[in-house]
């Protein structure tokens, strides 16, 4: 698989700065019931890296120095993790919102049917990737059948208290391009997938996040496998917003890996890009024990452009709604 990193290293982004950290963006590991084409972290089945419960227990350590608001759960498939539940219980008993990015079908997986009910008991926030309401678009970039379970999983969701205006139990979907393109606005975009789903399926959900593509790992390869790379960089750079500056996730956000390093996003961690820290060369979670991270730089490439073209993009999808 062609890498893009060269290619995006040198780069005229702005520089921006840490504010005060809220969040942990934790990837419990890169294995996955699926392998799909848009993957930034080239998740699958096949994967092994998985964290373990030591460096678990050093998130939750690091939730208690720090008074973290939000723990983001994410990987590969985070439910796949074995210390997924405890890991979970312990954020929620310290009152720490815990989001669970979901692809939706290991909900249907065998082993993993207390799934739904465990999220749903512990006010886990489920933010699930769907990235079309059409069933062709999404088998065609997450595998054949995956529109039909995701459909079942959303109505397993439906049935334990999700995607029905509850504060407690939010469900989001994430709409991805299926191809080298921005987002549509994402709030005409979320009209248009609560009423299919609910015209198809009678399916709810309560929020849609438009996130764009990022030109690195399997979708950046194909970039390159397509002579598509320099169009689409072309793209998001003629379409960069001063504006969405100030509110990229990676001011307040610490992504960590499976191993317990630190980055200042997923995507520079799929870049190897660690986080920047005085005297370190590679901080890793021990180090957010006796360091703040507050007014750091923020390393920035060329794939930055991706968070700040059009409305914007984040996990929280759009930065600008307007």
């Amino acid at each position: 698989m062609q890498d893009t990193k060269p290619l995006l290293i040198a780069t005229d982004f702005p520089e921006i700065q840490r504010t005060s950290l809220s969040t942990l963006q934790v990837n419990l590991g890169y294995l996955c019931n699926l392998s799909c084409t848009h993957c930034h972290v080239n998740a699958g089945p096949k994967r092994t890296e998985l964290m373990t419960e030591e460096v678990i227990q050093l998130i939750i350590d690091c939730i208690d120095h720090l008074g973290i608001k939000t723990l983001d759960l994410t990987g590969g498939a985070p439910e796949m993790n074995p210390h997924f539940r405890w890991l979970v219980e312990e954020a929620r008993k310290r009152d720490v919102e815990v989001i669970d990015r979901c692809n939706l079908t290991i909900l249907l997986e065998p082993g993993y049917e207390w799934l739904a009910e465990f999220l749903a008991a512990n006010q886990v926030e489920v933010v699930a990737s769907l990235p079309c309401y059409l069933e062709d678009n999404v088998d065609g970039q997450r595998g054949k059948g995956v529109y039909q379970k995701s459909v079942e999983a959303l109505k397993l969701l439906n049935q334990h208290g999700y995607g029905k205006g509850a504060d407690h139990l939010p469900l989001s979907l994430v709409y991805n391009p299926t191809g080298p393109f921005l987002p549509p606005p994402q709030q005409a975009l979320e009209q248009d997938y609560k009423r299919e789903l609910l015209n198809r399926f009678d399916i709810s959900f309560d929020n849609l996040y438009t996130i764009t593509n990022m030109p690195i790992s399997r979708f950046g390869a194909v970039l390159l496998a397509k002579d598509q790379f320099v169009d689409y960089m072309t793209l998001l750079r003629n379409n960069f917003s001063q504006a969405n500056l100030d509110n990229v996730m990676c001011k307040s956000l610490v992504s960590i890996d499976w191993q317990g390093y630190l980055y200042d996003c997923d995507f520079n961690q799929m870049l190897d890009m660690p986080l920047e820290a005085t005297s370190l060369e590679r901080p890793h979670l021990r180090d957010l024990l006796s360091q703040s991270l507050d007014g750091l730089p923020i390393k920035v490439a060329d794939h930055c452009y991706g968070c700040t073209a059009g409305q914007g993009s984040s996990c929280g999808g759009a930065l600008d709604e307007d």
